[in-house]
């Protein structure tokens, strides 16, 4: 059987992403980078949070990161660090390739997602729930 076009594609994404371990990602989070929690609410819902990451649901992320961009977050910015996470780090290394795309060049994402975050033994909290 032949590779499927999206195998290819997701390879030709990876490719230009120096992707991180869970525990490189928190190290980075101290270090001034932002991560970015892509996965649908009811994802989050079922399966918890990281503490502190940023909210940014996949179908937006381009138009909040593109600093040109009337509907950019305030702190979007190309030089800006954001480290993608999706739930097993499929859709983040694509979503890291797109926000590359328009011009954020230290984009990357989380191998293994908050499936890998968790099983680190990373802070994790239920959906919505906020820090006291």
């Amino acid at each position: 059987m032949s590779t499927s076009r999206i195998d290819l594609l997701l390879s030709a994404a990876r490719a230009r992403l120096d992707r991180l371990t869970p525990e490189q990602a928190a190290l980075e989070l101290t270090q001034g980078a932002v991560l970015v929690d892509i996965r649908p609410a009811a994802q989050r819902a079922e399966h918890g949070e990281v503490p502190g990451a940023l909210l940014v649901e996949r179908n937006v992320l381009e138009w909040r990161f593109d600093a040109t961009n009337d509907a950019a977050l305030p702190i979007a910015d190309d030089d800006l660090r954001v480290i993608v996470l999706c739930q097993e780090g499929y859709t983040s290394s694509l979503a890291a390739a797109a926000l590359r795309d328009v011009g954020v060049h230290r984009a990357t994402d989380v191998d293994g997602g908050f499936a890998a975050w968790g099983a680190a033994g990373l802070a994790t909290r239920p959906a919505g729930e906020r820090a006291a």
